[in-house]
């Protein structure tokens, strides 16, 4: 396990990068066009991100990006 240590404004632009990253693999997700085989891919990154962003962000804030696990 790593420990970081970040002053308000790393920790600001840290939750804005990973809100950023989070919208976009939502919209991937919801693209038709995009292959399933990648879609488990950017599934798999999502858990991870989102687990990123939960540790910072309020429980209101991370609702808007929590999936059904039965979503797909």
């Amino acid at each position: 396990m790593l420990g970081f240590l970040f002053n308000d404004r790393e920790c600001r632009e840290l939750d804005y990068v990973l809100r950023k990253e989070l919208d976009e693999m939502l919209f991937d997700l919801n693209d038709k066009r995009i292959d399933s085989d990648i879609k488990t891919a950017i599934e798999s990154r999502y858990k991870i991100i989102f687990r990123m962003y939960a540790r910072l962000a309020s429980p209101k804030e991370i609702s808007k990006y929590a999936r059904n696990r039965m979503y797909h």
